[in-house]
């Protein structure tokens, strides 16, 4: 599972990607949050979130002020992470259609993601 903080999808979410497959949340719902579900291979790119891609990429979706929040922690955040101490790694994913998001994910899940961006 992965903590969706701003993007294309509902912010606060929790996606998941396993056996080839990505679900992400889409809106709240009665019954949970109503998702969609797609085969991993839709994701196209994934980068670890530094200051400098957060920004780049708030402002060509228009996350504003999201992107301005995030901006500091998370920019801290991915820097200790690169180096390999941290238990959990902030990214950005980029799907076929141009749709992105903004994600935490423990280690395992990260590496996930980013060898669907391979395949």
């Amino acid at each position: 599972m992965f903590k969706i903080h701003a993007g294309d999808f509902l912010k606060g979410g929790e996606g998941s990607i396993m056996l080839g497959t990505l679900s992400l949340p889409i809106r709240h719902g009665l019954l949970g949050d109503k998702r969609e579900v797609m085969s991993a291979s839709e994701i196209t790119t994934v980068e670890v979130a530094t200051e400098e891609s957060v920004k780049r990429l708030a402002g060509t979706v228009g996350w504003g002020a999201a992107g301005a929040v995030l901006l500091g922690p998370l920019g801290l955040l991915a820097g200790a992470l690169v180096g390999g101490r941290g238990k959990e790694i902030t990214f950005i994913a980029v799907l076929q259609d141009g749709r992105k998001f903004l994600a935490t994910a423990d280690r395992k899940t990260f590496i996930k993601v980013q060898a669907a961006a391979l395949e």
